[in-house]
């Protein structure tokens, strides 16, 4: 488990039969993409996080996707220092989860506070989009 100086959360990755992601657009900065992510909550299992940051972010459940794998490692980053807060936070420790859509019609609802966005890419475009502190976790876990 990280310490107390990074978050704990977990980053949730939804694919297809083709491979590609379902990648999310923010709300807060225009053209910048990344996957659902959250924090773990006081006593909450991170799979637990994973589903209810999925729903919360994206509307997507049960009925829409099925777990399939899970990260075997923690990735960690540390935040800019204009990102950090006072120093309480240093950057994220985060568990990735993949699930794969059940259909091929499935259709994300991003929640218009996180994102505002959403479409089908490769891998490789979601790493070269996602803002650089991430990018090494998205290439770690991204690549095959």
């Amino acid at each position: 488990m990280p310490s107390m100086h990074f978050r704990a959360g977990v980053v949730a990755v939804v694919t297809n039969d083709a491979g590609q992601v379902m990648a999310f657009e923010r709300s807060d900065v225009p053209n910048q993409w990344q996957l659902p992510q959250g924090g773990i909550e006081p006593g909450e299992a991170p799979i637990a996080t994973a589903w209810r940051e999925l729903a919360e972010e994206t509307a997507l459940g049960a009925t829409d996707v099925d777990l399939v794998a899970e990260y075997p490692e923690w990735t960690v980053y540390e935040w800019p220092p204009d990102v950090r807060q006072n120093g309480k936070r240093l950057g994220q420790a985060q568990r990735w989860f993949t699930f794969r859509v059940r259909r091929d019609d499935v259709v994300p609802s991003p929640d218009g506070v996180e994102f505002i966005s959403w479409r089908w890419v490769e891998p490789q475009w979601l790493i070269d989009q996602v803002v650089g502190f991430r990018r090494p976790a998205y290439e770690r876990v991204l690549t095959p």
